[in-house]
């Protein structure tokens, strides 16, 4: 199949971010309650990829999203919509035959027994991306090119695409990877191949309890131990908080990243108080820990999605990786204290106020609804 020649590369970047995945139209309810319940619904819309990049574009960064669309209504609202943020959207494709994508979901948890979720995106537009018809310039055209395991879960040519994209090669920009494991995508499949395409990326990010379903593998070491590839991992861990495991790895994996570091300004966690439990794991890792904050949970969607946003944000800015998994959880925050899956997030003086609280002060952080447009100094934010 057509692919990127060996050795592309793009000496005059100007884009920080390229985000390739399926974004679909998201009717939210006008109330709780079943689906079958729900008298009426607003539209928005909604997808891992465009929404790291809707959310890196409102932070101020040259973000591009590329996709697939239907030549529909629905595929106009999507790229509008998206491009209205800021985000570049002159590779978004559009098919003639096959539909935009959509979907249904209840006011609930996402992981709440009675949440439900209603997606009508079989043989969408987006399922039929494939090595022949991406756009590859636009693709690698970024610093960091960022995909999830969404995109592979829609059909065969889509994972192939992205073995593609995250194949090693001379001249690829960092590639930064979020599992994104959805079971109901993989009825029927193997979600292994997340694993496979995870090792080979730079940048990972995953959650405990996505490694443990998907792969049966439980805890951040285990986790670290199955993926020793990426130069950064990223842990997730709920209300936990996360874990970095950082460091050099060899191959020619990403030799051409534009300016964009993967790993940690220096080999050595910044900030040293006890929230960094930072030790040496005999690998040559740097492993940082940083708690979650307090939030006033509006509705737990879209969170995963602006972690990555901020975490990549603070990472294009060279920022030590305590600092980056701070900003990660701030505009996780901003996302949670919302009832959709974008907002407008902090501004930068204000979280880089809070992401340079001292250990106590974090630990003390609350925010909750209306928190973002609250720009005060730090000693008067709200703490418990």
């Amino acid at each position: 199949m057509p692919g990127p020649a060996a050795g592309t590369a793009h000496a005059a970047t100007t884009t920080d971010v390229v985000c390739l995945g399926e974004s679909m139209v998201t009717f939210l309810p006008s109330q709780p309650g079943r689906l079958a319940d729900v008298p009426s619904f607003g539209r928005g819309i909604g997808g891992a990829e465009s929404n790291v990049a809707c959310a890196l574009a409102a932070a101020g960064h040259r973000a591009a999203w590329v996709g697939r669309v239907g030549a529909d209504g629905f595929g106009d609202h999507l790229v509008e919509t998206i491009a209205g943020y800021g985000v570049d959207t002159s590779a978004v494709r559009r098919d003639p035959v096959r539909p935009t994508g959509i979907y249904f979901r209840t006011a609930t948890d996402r992981g709440a027994g009675a949440h439900e979720v209603a997606y009508y995106r079989a043989g969408s537009a987006a399922s039929a991306m494939s090595p022949s018809n991406v756009p590859y310039g636009e693709v690698f055209a970024g610093r960091i090119l960022h995909l999830s395991g969404i995109t592979a879960a829609l059909s065969a040519d889509c994972l192939e695409l992205l073995r593609e994209l995250t194949a090693p090669r001379q001249g690829r920009p960092l590639v930064s990877f979020d599992v994104n494991h959805r079971p109901h995508l993989w009825r029927g499949g193997d979600a292994s191949v997340l694993l496979e395409l995870a090792r080979r990326a730079d940048l990972v990010f995953v959650g405990e309890d996505e490694a443990e379903e998907a792969w049966g593998i439980v805890g951040a070491e285990a986790i670290r131990a199955a993926l020793p590839e990426p130069s950064v991992l990223v842990v997730k861990r709920g209300s936990a908080g996360a874990t970095v495991f950082s460091g050099l790895r060899p191959g020619p994996r990403s030799s051409n990243a534009g300016g964009a570091e993967s790993g940690p300004a220096s080999r050595s966690t910044e900030g040293g108080g006890a929230e960094d439990a930072v030790a040496g794991t005999g690998s040559g890792d740097t492993v940082t820990v940083v708690p979650a904050l307090h939030v006033d949970v509006v509705a737990a969607v879209g969170a995963g999605d602006a972690f990555a946003a901020g975490f990549l944000s603070a990472t294009l800015r060279g920022l030590p990786v305590r600092d980056r998994v701070r900003h990660g959880h701030l505009m996780a925050a901003a996302v949670l204290t919302v009832p959709g899956d974008l907002t407008e997030p902090p501004a930068r003086d204000h979280a880089d106020r809070l992401a340079a609280l001292d250990d106590g002060a974090w630990g003390r952080l609350r925010l909750g609804p209306g928190w973002t447009a609250a720009d005060r100094a730090p000693e008067e934010v709200r703490t418990s």
